[in-house]
């Protein structure tokens, strides 16, 4: 491991900032296939996230000076990918509806019963049935292990907001697995 990469993100920032530009190559290393995955899962397509993550670099190395080395530099970058994410859609126009027979209050979990690896695997292939009200939540929390403060900070929302949104989305998932398995 090189020192650059025992670096952490907001000391990156701070040298790309001030002296070494060619070190956001490690930012982009290090969040490239994350952030791929997360603008694929509010997209649905893959080729649209390929260049909303693009953007999303380039913006973001052209912000740097507004960034606050205070705060997590990763919040920042998902920011920036699910706001050129959202003006893709609102772009290219593109949402899955919600099936109307959800019981958002069945009181039922179901992650209790499951392994983290069939979390993954299920959240994975009912996403991108689910509207982007539920789903980006509910990526953002399991594929991207971002904590319920990291996602209210990437998505503008209350804290309680991202509860109840990923309750719900876990409820929508149940919901639309039982059917893909029927």
């Amino acid at each position: 491991m090189s020192d650059n990469e025992k670096l952490s993100d907001e000391e990156i920032v701070e040298r790309v900032r001030s002296s070494d530009q060619e070190l956001y190559a490690v930012i982009i290393e290090r969040y490239q296939s994350k952030l791929l995955r997360y603008a694929t899962n509010v997209l649905k397509d893959e080729y649209k996230a390929t260049d909303v993550v693009q953007e999303s670099f380039i913006k973001a190395f052209v912000n740097l000076h507004s960034f606050n080395a205070k705060m997590k530099f990763s919040s920042w970058i998902y920011r920036i990918v699910h706001n050129e994410a959202i003006n893709a859609l609102a772009k290219h126009g593109h949402e899955v509806r919600m099936p109307e027979d959800v019981d958002f209050e069945s009181g039922e979990d179901i992650v209790d019963n499951l392994s983290e690896e069939e979390i993954r695997e299920r959240v994975s292939n009912c996403l991108s049935q689910m509207p982007l009200l539920y789903s980006e939540p509910l990526s953002l929390f399991f594929l991207e292990e971002k904590s319920y403060e990291e996602i209210s900070d990437i998505l503008r929302l209350p804290i309680g907001t991202v509860g109840t949104r990923i309750n719900r989305a876990k409820a929508l998932m149940k919901k639309i697995c039982q059917t893909i398995q029927k």
